[in-house]
Order: structure tokens, then C-alpha cells, then sequence
């Protein structure tokens, strides 16, 4: 029997709007628009953190660095396979979307949880927002790729960080006025930020004084999974930490891998734990060069002016490789080293790309508050629909 849960909608409602984190870049992601939205009269903000990334250093140390609330329901979900994080979600998820009857759900990035919660809503007909929509690799073996593609594909509203963003989603047959430019909330966190992450005693706490660093990050499976790979990629990274130390905040899961396949790190590369927000932020603005296979580091560092290597064969953020400090570097031994060259012998200047000024979410507010005072003229209520 089909259940319909209905909710009078006018201009005069506040609108209720669900905002899902799963993982540390969303957190990043959220705050600045979770402040905007609190303080918004025409919206009621109720904040969900499905657990994806669960434990402090993971999780809990990136909620204080960005004062961000505790969130309105915690679904606890812990780690599993792609298929067994991605059904748990969805299963927790829907009584949450059933009980608060939002006239919206908002999803930020490419992580499980940004492709379970957009399944559940668009299911239950509640209106999905995606945030960094559009973004493409064109690499199906990325199952980032794949969360993006699927939860570009059912959502209403897709908010864009860069033009390639917009391009691609008019290319995939999404119409133009459910796509908006607004910019990087990722740029938002970090400007806000930055001054009280200068404050930050990290520096003194590794020694580091003012000696010339790199800092490294490495965690997606492509890289950390395969031996060959990541012997690849180490021993390029070793041969570049004889002329620039470098540090490695380690994933868990990364360094694990590294204790099981035995490989040999040299003093030149120095490990330490994950890192807060504002740690890795001071660590980021004050290195020479940055080494990441990350996504948000890239727009990061393009913001910052650091050099960049993304150790991947491609990127879905090619403004940072046009207009920012980012090269990519392949995963080879050779083309890790020949990128390394470059960036020593040609540094790239960069210049910062449109909307990366710290109001992104201003812009994401003015483009859901437009979105939805247009729909409820043409439609006086919405649904939400479940089978039970």
C-alpha cells in the first residue's frame, strides 16, 4: 500500500531542508552554509551526519576546528564496502526523511553517503540539491565518478563550482535553469579560516621552524590498494624528499596498507597522524609544495597559490590545472618525477577562478530560495512518497 505524506508548501513557510554530511570534505563543505541557513528566517536547517567518516581524527576534530552543531541525527553507519555503506545509509536515512518531511535534501560532493541520501529522497519525491555538481573525471573505475553521475542525474537543483561543472550537466541533457554557478564552499571554510589556522602551534609541535617542506596526502584505493602502485608512487615520493623533506598525515586505512605490503618509507618522508582542519591548513599554507590524490586539495592549494601534484592519471576539477597551481603527476615513478621537474624548473603562477571568493554560500542560498519561491507558485504542495 502506497503511503503519501503531504506538506502544505506557500511562500510564507519556512522551508525545511536536510543537509547531509558523510565524510571530512563535506563537513568543510557545510559549515559555512549551515551558518548562513541558521541565521536565515525563511529556513529551518536540520543537519545530518550519516557516519561515514566516524572516529575523532576522522570526524569528531573537524566538527570543533569549524564549529559546526552537533548534528540533528547521527546515523552511525561506520565503515563497509561500497555496496554495504551505501544500503546502510539508505536504510537509516529514510525513517529520517519519513519523520522531518523536508521540503528539501541537500547533498554536497561525490561520497556514498552524497549518492545514498539523493536515492532516498528522489524515491520518497522530496527535492534533491546538489552541491559541486557536474564535476567529471570521465573514469568509471572511480566509484567517485560513479556517486557523481547518479546523483547528478536525479536531483533538481545543481549547484556548480566551476564552468566545466555546467558544461558537462548540459551535455548529460540537464536543463540550463536547474544549473547554477556559485562557486566553492570548500574556499568559503578555508577563508574564513585561515587566520585562526595560522594560529595554530603545528609547526612547533613537528619542528619544523622554518625549513622548506612538502606535505603529502595519499588515500584512494587506485593508489593504496595495489602494490605496484603504490611502490610507484612511494618511491617517487622518496626520490623527491631528498631535496625537499616531505610529511605525510597518514589515512588509516593508507597506513595500513603500507604496514601490510612492507614498504619502506625513508626518514626523508616523515608519517604522522591525520590531522584537524586548522592543523592540516596551517601545514598547507606555510609548504612548498603540496602531493595529493585529493580532490579538495587541489582546489585548496589553487587557492592558496601552492604548487600542486595530484598523483592521478586525470582530475574532475580541471579549473585547477587552467587557471590554478595544479599539475597532474600520473601515478608512475617517471611521470610522478617529470611533474616534480616541472613545477621546480616552471612554477605555476595561478590565478584564483571565479567565485572562489569566499560567498559561495550566499550564492547558494540566493539560488535554493529562488528555486523553491519559483516552484511553489507554480505547485501549492509536494509529496512524500513511500511503499509500505
Amino acid at each position: 500500500m502506497r503511503t503519501i505524506l503531504s506538506r502544505a508548501k506557500t511562500p510564507m513557510n519556512k522551508h525545511k531542508i536536510v543537509l547531509v554530511a558523510g565524510a571530512r570534505p563535506n563537513f568543510m563543505k557545510l559549515a559555512p552554509l549551515l551558518r548562513l541557513l541558521h541565521a536565515d528566517a525563511e529556513f529551518t536547517p536540520v543537519f545530518v551526519h550519516t557516519g561515514q567518516h566516524y572516529d575523532d581524527r576522522l570526524s569528531g576534530c573537524f566538527f570543533r576546528d569549524l564549529a559546526l552543531p552537533n548534528p540533528d541525527h547521527h546515523l552511525g553507519v561506520g565503515s563497509g564496502s561500497h555496496a554495504q555503506q551505501t544500503a546502510e545509509i539508505m536504510k537509516r536515512f529514510e525513517p529520517v526523511v519519513l519523520d522531518e518531511k523536508p521540503d528539501s535534501v541537500l547533498v554536497v560532493g561525490d561520497v556514498n553517503s552524497t549518492m545514498a541520501a539523493a536515492i532516498v529522497s528522489s524515491k520518497l519525491e522530496v527535492p534533491v540539491i546538489h552541491v559541486e555538481a557536474g564535476l567529471r573525471s570521465c573514469d568509471r573505475s572511480m566509484p567517485e565518478e560513479i556517486n557523481r553521475v547518479i546523483t547528478d542525474a536525479i536531483s533538481d537543483l545543481l549547484l556548480v563550482t566551476e564552468e566545466s561543472g555546467r558544461h558537462n550537466l548540459l551535455k548529460e541533457g540537464i536543463a540550463d535553469a536547474r544549473i547554477h554557478l556559485v562557486g566553492n564552499l570548500m574556499i568559503d571554510s578555508l577563508r574564513q579560516s585561515l587566520s585562526a589556522a595560522q594560529t595554530s602551534d603545528i609547526l612547533e609541535r613537528l619542528s619544523i621552524g622554518g625549513d622548506a617542506f612538502g606535505l603529502v596526502t595519499l588515500h584512494r584505493p587506485s593508489n593504496v590498494d595495489s602494490s605496484a602502485h603504490l611502490d610507484e608512487v612511494v618511491a617517487a615520493l622518496s626520490d623527491i624528499s631528498r631535496s625537499l623533506p616531505l610529511l605525510f598525515p597518514v589515512h588509516p586505512r593508507t597506513r595500513g596498507q603500507l604496514s601490510s605490503m612492507h614498504v619502506q618509507i625513508p626518514d626523508s618522508i616523515r608519517l604522522i597522524d591525520p590531522l584537524g582542519y586548522l592543523d592540516f591548513l596551517c601545514l598547507m599554507s606555510n609548504s612548498s609544495l603540496v602531493l595529493t590524490d585529493s580532490g579538495g586539495i587541489q582546489e585548496e592549494t589553487t587557492a592558496l597559490g601552492i604548487p600542486c601534484i595530484t598523483l592521478r592519471e586525470n582530475t574532475e576539477r580541471p579549473v585547477t590545472i587552467q587557471q590554478g597551481t595544479n599539475i597532474l603527476g600520473g601515478t608512475r615513478r617517471e611521470t610522478i618525477l617529470a611533474a616534480w621537474r616541472e613545477t621546480v624548473e616552471r612554477p605555476k603562477s595561478g590565478t584564483i577562478p571565479p567565485f572562489w571568493d569566499g560567498s559561495a554560500a550566499s550564492r547558494c542560498v540566493a539560488a535554493i530560495r529562488a528555486h523553491f519561491t519559483d516552484a511553489s507558485t507554480q505547485s501549492p504542495s509536494f509529496s512524500v512518497a513511500a511503499y509500505a
